[in-house]
């Protein structure tokens, strides 16, 4: 077990500015509006381009009943990236969420086709998901092992688990009064069941980033974890929460997909977890952490889905969309890199030459 002490200690700059004090730990971020100007706009902008796309390809494209449709394509990716979002904040990565929806839904179907009522199969399909999370928690936060690493192996894992459970099996069945929330919309609205529900997660889980003690936590953490244990953060238990948090939030998206599907199949989103990292780092999280907002994420994820939406309707193929979505998986890593670049140039350029030291004669002895 990783102990939650560092021997560390931060040095402090030769210089600080006036009336700010030295504390060991810099928690401090980049002002909202600035962040708003820079990439968050930039997906507006990159939104109504799509919007302008679709909609001169298709006349029903601006249509509420077409916006419905974009919620439940892309209602459990965008609840996925959510706490996906928290987890790359803090510098790690998890690669296994879409292995988890689908082992979580397999559980459930497995479940209610051997005698359950379906909701302790719901119930029980949540369980796994916090256990599949603490595993995945355990290895990172509790041994240190590199999380890429270890997503990916519980990637294979969940999924190997799903197909000794249900494969070549559908399992079908679920009660009519579950399954309407993928053909019906929230009652008075055309916005989906499951965007509905991702929205009132975007709002919880922004305000605990961006207005509570633990996200500025997790902010240290990602940029300075050294400092941040420093400091006193118990960055090892928080990973752990975030990675358990992250496996009930993809059982819980599992059971949604599975409902709205209304059947259950061992290799359910196959796939899917291209697109949720894809919807993260589009939305301006950075890879090394310390650096993101939900507004990006969920700018990123409506833009994501409508884009996505609108190449299905222009008859592109999925391949393609798939490749699309590469693009901008390295799009959205490489332009932030190359911002950081060409402003490091501008600093050096802007800098002033230091004056050149005389040469002192040497004494002859």
């Amino acid at each position: 077990m990783t102990s939650e002490t560092s021997t560390s200690i931060p040095t402090p700059p030769a210089s600080s500015p006036p009336g700010k004090t030295y504390t060991g730990l810099d928690t401090s971020a980049v002002p909202l509006w600035r962040g708003l100007l820079r990439w968050e706009s930039a997906l507006v902008v990159v939104f109504l381009g799509v919007l302008v796309m679709g909609a001169s390809n298709s006349s029903t494209f601006l249509d509420g009943s077409n916006f419905f449709f974009i919620g439940v394509n892309e209602g459990e990716v965008a609840i996925m990236a959510l706490p996906l979002l928290l987890i790359v904040m803090t510098g790690e990565m998890d690669l296994s969420v879409a292995s988890m929806l689908g082992l979580s839904g397999t559980v459930m179907g497995y479940l209610f086709q051997n005698g359950w009522s379906i909701w302790p199969a719901m119930l029980a399909a949540l369980v796994v998901g916090a256990l599949g999370g603490a595993l995945n928690g355990f290895l990172v936060a509790g041994l240190g092992l590199p999380s890429i690493a270890v997503t990916i192996g519980s990637l294979t894992l969940f999924r190997g688990i799903a197909e000794i459970l249900l494969a070549p099996k559908i399992v079908t069945g679920f009660p009519i009064s579950l399954t309407n929330i993928g053909v019906i919309p929230i009652s008075g609205t055309e916005l989906s069941y499951s965007a509905g529900i991702f929205l009132v997660m975007a709002l919880t889980v922004g305000i605990v980033l961006h207005a509570t003690p633990l996200g500025r936590s997790i902010i240290a953490i990602g940029l300075q974890p050294e400092a941040a244990k420093f400091s006193g953060i118990r960055v090892n238990r928080i990973k752990f929460s975030l990675y358990v948090f992250s496996g009930v939030v993809c059982s819980f998206a599992g059971i949604l997909f599975a409902l709205k599907n209304s059947s259950v199949s061992y290799d359910a989103g196959l796939g899917l977890e291209l697109d949720v990292v894809a919807v993260v780092l589009f939305g301006g999280v950075s890879i090394f952490g310390g650096r993101g907002t939900v507004i990006g994420v969920v700018l990123s994820a409506v833009t994501f889905g409508t884009l996505l939406q609108a190449l299905t309707q222009m008859g592109v193929q999925a391949e393609v969309q798939k490749i699309i979505t590469g693009v901008l998986l390295l799009l959205s890593l490489v332009l932030p890199r190359m911002g950081l670049v060409i402003a490091g140039l501008r600093d050096r350029a802007t800098q002033p030459a230091k004056p050149a030291q005389p040469i002192q004669p040497v004494q002859s002895a």
